[in-house]
């Protein structure tokens, strides 16, 4: 098989991935100020590791959506970030970084299969690996039953998958989910978490923001955020640990309590 090909699939098979390097983003005396004066974030320092599902967790307005726009390279920033030891936004980390917003980024006038051929296509594959390559995204989120539907059509949630699996094609080393799963039931959301636990096996760095402290759980790694400001990076096993807690939302009341 093709190195190139190979390495253009790998999420689907778990090939051609090599995990030496251990840190996927650093960022250093991050801070970001919008419109003029308000500071959305306030010196975040940051490694996150290679190959896990880190939950970016804090309510609302906490500045979850800003530090992962300044990841992505669409945001101004003072600081450094780098991803990949590429600073963040560079030509070369294109191929390697997709990033799924909370506004849909599928055309609604197409067909699930039409919009995932044509981003298919923008990787340069094959007409047979294209053919293969929509198989497996639609079967990855379970779209399958609805690849000839208008997305117009679709509900909700089944824009949300739709989104992800644009995400998914080309096989990124890092994916940026901002709220993949708002919205979605329990059923499909349990799925998607299952995906993403593979895809981290498998060597793809995840990105996952939410809300949501029970989705904090089925994380790797956890950066707490509030206010523009870091609460906490830790495993949730460590966060639990450390403050003598039962349950990530208990312990990030603590230590904001803390810090109060």
């Amino acid at each position: 098989m093709d190195l190139c090909i190979c390495w253009k699939i790998r999420v689907y098979e778990g090939l051609c991935y090599d995990k030496a390097m251990e840190t996927a983003v650093k960022i250093r005396n991050l801070s970001v100020t919008l419109g003029g004066h308000y500071k959305a974030l306030k010196n975040i320092n940051l490694e996150l590791p290679v190959g896990k599902t880190i939950g970016f967790i804090g309510p609302s307005g906490a500045g979850k959506t800003t530090l992962i726009r300044g990841i992505v390279g669409n945001l101004k920033f003072s600081g450094e970030i780098s991803v990949f030891n590429a600073p963040a936004g560079s030509a070369v980390l294109r191929e390697q970084v997709s990033y799924m917003t909370q506004a849909l980024s599928v055309y609604p006038d197409l067909t699930v299969e039409e919009n995932l051929k044509y981003f298919i296509t923008m990787t340069g594959q094959s007409k047979k690996m294209a053919t293969e390559i929509l198989t497996k995204v639609l079967e990855l989120v379970d779209m399958t039953d609805k690849s000839s539907s208008l997305v117009s059509d679709l509900s909700g949630g089944q824009k949300q998958r739709i989104s992800l699996a644009v995400a998914i094609i080309g096989s990124p080393k890092l994916m940026v989910l901002d709220e993949p799963t708002v919205g979605l039931d329990p059923v499909l959301r349990e799925k998607l978490w299952v995906l993403f636990a593979k895809l981290a096996s498998q060597g793809t760095t995840l990105i996952i923001s939410s809300n949501s402290m029970d989705e904090a759980e089925r994380c790797d790694d956890l950066v707490l955020i509030r206010d523009g400001q870091l609460v906490a990076h830790s495993s949730p096993e460590e966060l639990l640990r450390s403050t003598g807690t039962k349950s990530i939302e208990a312990g990030f009341l603590k230590l904001v309590g803390d810090k109060e």
